[in-house]
């Protein structure tokens, strides 16, 4: 859809397309929750902050408005998805993890620690922000925090509700 044809972009992505009648945005790829409870999966262009003013987690639309990221004192990234492009390199440090078989957990808490210890503000982002990315933080807290399971996993849905493993990924 044209900018012209609609006044106002997707109150969701900020693209223009036709969010409200179910059209997929041809930008970035979001749609309207099938789910018939749309207000509890709201949606959002920022990131969802896990732990304050450090860990945030998000989708590679996230990761695509420096603004937004900027705005949020974000400066460093952690891409999950090989096959996402690290956009802004002049703006934000980005680490990138291998296309491997197995989730690289280790590689990615180091960073996240390296992070911590600066006192940066982090983003982790896989396409989505509900399945890659959340698996990554829910490591990270039961490493960090000594949290379980469970109780990193509610932590993390109740910041981002659209949080949802995938049965392939393991912990």
């Amino acid at each position: 859809m044209r900018k012209r044809e609609r006044e106002n972009p997707c109150g969701v992505c900020g693209h223009y397309h036709k969010y409200e009648e179910g059209e997929v945005c041809g930008v970035c790829g979001h749609r309207m929750p099938v789910v018939a409870e749309k207000s509890s999966l709201q949606l959002s262009a920022f990131p969802s902050e896990i732990l304050p003013e450090f860990l945030y987690l998000g989708s590679y639309d996230n990761a695509s408005r420096s603004e937004l990221l900027k705005t949020q004192g974000i400066s460093r990234i952690l891409n999950t998805v090989p096959s996402c492009q690290n956009l802004y390199k002049n703006s934000f440090t980005y680490h990138c993890l291998q296309d491997d078989k197995s989730l690289p957990f280790d590689d990615a808490i180091q960073f996240l620690d390296q992070c911590e210890k600066d006192r940066a503000r982090v983003l982790v982002h896989c396409m989505s922000g509900k399945s890659r990315s959340p698996a990554f933080v829910i490591a990270y807290l039961m490493k960090n925090k000594g949290w379980r399971l469970a109780q990193s996993y509610q932590w993390v849905k109740e910041r981002r509700p659209s949080v949802e493993l995938n049965q392939g990924l393991s912990l």
